[in-house]
């Protein structure tokens, strides 16, 4: 979506609203689509003082396996972001401001990225979540399994040995 921002860079005080709905259902996060509603966002560009500002708000629903124990884990995420425009950047390597030359912004770019840096390295579906058995796969959120417990890993079988000495 462009987003044209020229009556909100030369004029001070203009603030300038769009609403519109982003499809990201095709966008990939470590081989899993979470995505399963388009983004819906809402960009507000406001000229304070001579400096222009955008607020984006999005909203979207996913869907995604917990990475512990494989549960599939539904939600609806709302975040908001902060960036300055300008129309020239100075410093080609400074990423505190955003370059409109043409006075027009590509949200769909902007929105895109910034969900996908603000997007969960880890994502699990509780904070104590127990995964699964490595043995039988038993979800041991849901109870204990009746596995060995008290047998050594193979390759830290030489530090047992070490301890008993």
């Amino acid at each position: 979506m462009l987003f044209d921002l020229k009556s909100v860079f030369l004029n001070e005080g203009e603030t300038k609203r769009l609403d519109y709905e982003l499809d990201i259902s095709g966008v990939s996060v470590d081989g899993v689509f979470p995505f399963i509603s388009p983004v819906r966002v809402t960009a507000e560009a406001k000229n304070r003082a001579s400096l222009v500002s955008l607020s984006l708000l999005c909203v979207y629903d996913y869907e995604r396996p917990c990475d512990r124990c494989s549960e599939t884990v539904n939600g609806t995420e709302r975040i908001t972001f902060e960036h300055r425009l300008v129309q020239t950047l100075v410093d080609e390597t400074n990423d505190d401001y955003i370059e409109t030359p043409d006075f027009t912004l590509e949200l769909d770019d902007v929105v895109t990225t910034d969900i996908l840096l603000s997007y969960p390295q880890k994502f699990l579906c509780s904070e104590d979540c127990k995964g699964l058995c490595p043995k039988c796969g038993q979800n041991l959120n849901f109870g204990e399994c009746n596995c060995d417990k008290t047998s050594v890993d193979p390759r830290l079988e030489i530090l047992k040995q070490l301890m008993e000495e």
